[in-house]
């Protein structure tokens, strides 16, 4: 038998010889399979190579390169390994450091006494970066920022972006070590993970850690556990339970982390409480008022460099909170955006946002407003704005209420938007109803430079007197008057108190036509015959017509001068002298009606109106009553007892007020009588009471900010 005995083969044969023919050596095609070939026969070589020696061969190559490209010193003190198994990158080594940046100090970045890991060669190539798996024993970890917050021990190349890590599949990690320092937010933390024991693909407990800290000088202790180590394994979601503890504060988070080191999706819920949301802030390096007692909880989830706080309910105080919340972790600040709702707000939860102390005002209720200095009292609130803590942050915060809680102060519906960007706050809109009424405001708080600048613009639209008033007891019935008004200052100071002590501006109330009660107005006239008239009558309630009023004030350096105050009504003009002090919170004003027909008795004399905001009181034997007083008792002495009347009659003589002027908060200087003659009887917007400009012997007409020496 022989080859010529199989046809096949001498096909075969003849088949081979003609494709030998076809690819003659020399051609591109002979070329290319004969490079191809040789490749595939080196990688061959060199997996074999690496696979038989472990790649322990490459170790001083391994932490020379190492060394050189993240400009740190990689050692490795025992065993090292590096091959493919078959296609994944097989890495163990032994005592294995990689030092910290010299800016950092002495020290390792990290160590680890053994590390097992098995890496996807593709994913690193072409894709996210992925490790199948991850054993560490006896891991060290040092994550430190400078100073400046503009280098980290974790970036290895200067100027590059942050170490981004990889995805970690399924790890096994005992008796690892973290240490987080950041001078900035004042933060530096220890935290120890557990060591975790498996048998085969199951592990026999929870992944545990816990550790402690501080953060910005608060201690905090924290521990956790993930509670689903065989999802860990396999590298599914991982049930997460973390509570944390600083100060009065109390976090509780649970739920799940699509893998053990991620939290880029995570679903997970809070639950937070403590005695003041400003603590619970305040570690993050956030400003906010003080507030009672609070209790929290939201979905919360991480985003890119946000995370997310969604479903946010609660209650802080006796008032109730929801909404949503994020804080996005940029620089050179972070941002906080907000948008919250509350249903009922108690009034007692506001006291700390306008700036009293809290504690006081929940156990005195209005009277915890009121403070002493220097053995007066004063009532505008005077906590400090932190404005260290605004440098830490920006935010853009939208809150509104729907009611307000309060005895004798009708306030609804509350809408505010709260912007900071570098320290400059605004209010802007600030808006609420009032006594069917609705205030629009604008608040500018510039803590850019020092000391703070505030600008205050409130503008009220027209409200009913009678609901504005009723707290003051004035009903409703038989008053339909309003009242408009604008505040218009700016100061300087880190607190209301102070901003307006140092303040210039101009307030005007301004009343368009309207009726209030006879018994209301007379009495504020002291006009006693037309009061008993109307009392005998039976008309106590008969309402008087205003045809219009102003009540302005001009504000020079924190004194407001009466600039002017004049109210026409259907039977006489009211005028007032004098003013007020933001500085000492010190009254002393003086009111003065004059008839537009004859009475038969009248008091006709100033109406004196002094004390303080918190305590202010009202003197009607004035010294020109007085003095009237004194001579009725020569009338009646010398003549009779009905001349004494003669000294308290009021000829009617007042001249009716223009209300153009008046309805536009005009000054003093430029109100006219209906005849359109300059008024001679507003004064010239000072403080001085008496009508010539003098409140006292010897004190000149053109006296502009004392008077009775308490300015």
């Amino acid at each position: 038998m022989s080859y010529h005995d199989f046809p096949a083969w001498r096909t075969g044969t003849s088949w081979m010889s003609g494709a030998i023919r076809r690819i003659r050596i020399g051609t591109p095609a002979a070329v290319l399979i004969a490079v191809l070939t040789t490749l595939i026969g080196l990688l061959v070589l060199g997996w074999a190579i690496l696979f038989v020696t472990k790649g322990r061969f490459l170790k001083h190559p391994f932490e020379r390169i190492a060394s050189s490209y993240s400009n740190r010193k990689v050692q490795v003190a025992g065993d090292f390994q590096f091959y493919f198994s078959p296609f994944n990158a097989k890495f163990y080594a032994e005592r294995m450091t990689v030092s910290n940046p010299a800016w950092a100090g002495p020290g390792n970045f990290f160590a680890a006494k053994t590390i097992d890991t098995n890496i996807a060669t593709f994913s690193f190539l072409f894709g996210k970066r992925r490790v199948n798996w991850l054993a560490l024993d006896g891991g060290a970890i040092d994550l430190q920022w400078d100073a400046a917050h503009r280098r980290n021990s974790w970036t290895f190349v200067e100027d590059a972006q942050p170490l981004d890590l990889p995805d970690i599949r399924q790890a096994i990690i005992d008796g690892t070590k973290i240490r987080y320092r950041d001078p900035k937010l004042q933060l530096s933390a220890n935290i120890a993970v557990e060591t975790i024991r498996a048998e085969g693909k199951q592990l026999m407990n929870a992944v545990r850690f816990s550790g402690g800290g501080t953060a910005r000088r608060t201690p905090f202790t924290l521990y956790g556990a993930i509670l689903s180590p065989n999802q860990t394994i396999a590298g599914g979601r991982n049930q997460l339970a973390l509570a944390i503890r600083a100060a009065s504060t109390r976090a509780e988070i649970t739920g799940t982390l699509p893998g053990a080191t991620e939290l880029e999706g995570a679903d997970l819920h809070i639950e937070v409480r403590g005695r003041n949301m400003a603590d619970m802030f305040g570690v993050a390096g956030i400003a906010v008022p003080d507030t009672r007692a609070y209790r929290l909880r939201s979905a919360m989830t991480k985003a890119g460099d946000e995370w997310r706080f969604t479903g946010l309910r609660g209650r802080f105080g006796d008032s109730d909170l929801a909404g949503k919340l994020t804080i996005k972790m940029r620089r050179p600040r972070m941002l906080l955006t907000a948008t919250l709702a509350t249903q009922t707000l108690d009034i007692v939860d506001i006291a700390p946002f306008i700036g009293y102390d809290l504690d006081m005002v929940a156990a005195k209720g209005a009277a915890g407003t009121v403070r002493q200095v220097g053995g007066t009292p004063r009532l505008l609130p005077d906590a400090p704005l932190q404005t260290e803590s605004l440098k830490n942050f920006d935010a853009d915060v939208r809150y509104s209420v729907r009611t307000v809680r309060a005895k004798s102060l009708p306030v609804s519906n509350i809408a505010m938007t709260l912007k900071l960007d570098n320290s400059l706050l605004t209010l802007s809109p600030l808006a609420l109803d009032v006594a069917r009424g609705h205030l629009d405001s604008d608040i500018i708080i510039n803590a850019r430079q020092m000391p703070v600048l505030t600008d205050y613009d409130l503008r009220l639209s027209p409200t009913p007197m009678g609901r504005l008033l009723a707290g003051f007891g004035v009903e409703e019935s038989g008053t339909t008057g309003v009242l408009k008004g604008r505040i218009k200052l700016k100061g300087t100071g880190d607190s209301v108190a102070k901003s307006l002590a140092h303040s210039t501006g101009r307030i005007a109330i301004i009343l368009p036509k309207g009726s209030f009660w006879t018994r209301n107005v007379q009495l504020s006239e002291l006009d006693i015959g037309t009061y008993a008239y109307k009392l005998l009558q039976g008309k106590l309630k008969e309402p008087v017509q205003i045809n219009c009023g102003l009540i302005g004030f001009t504000v020079r350096n924190g004194i407001a001068a009466a600039d002017p105050i004049l109210i026409d009504t259907s039977k006489s003009v009211m005028v007032g002298r004098g003013g007020f002090s933001f500085r000492n919170e010190a009254i002393d004003m003086a009111f003065r009606a004059d008839g537009k027909r004859f009475s038969l008795i009248s008091g006709q004399s100033p109406v004196g109106i002094n004390g303080y905001f918190a305590r202010p009181g009202i003197n009607v034997l004035s010294p020109d009553l007085l003095m009237r007083g004194g001579v009725a008792v020569a009338l009646g002495v010398v003549a009779s007892p009905l001349a004494s009347v003669l000294a308290f009659v009021d000829i009617g003589d007042a001249k009716s007020a223009a209300c153009g002027p008046i309805l536009s908060g005009a000054i003093a200087a430029a109100q006219r009588t209906t005849k359109g003659k300059p008024r001679d009887d507003v004064g010239h917007g000072t403080t001085a009471k008496a009508e010539n400009g003098r409140s006292n012997t010897g004190e000149r007409k053109s006296q502009r900010k004392k008077f009775l020496g308490i300015f």
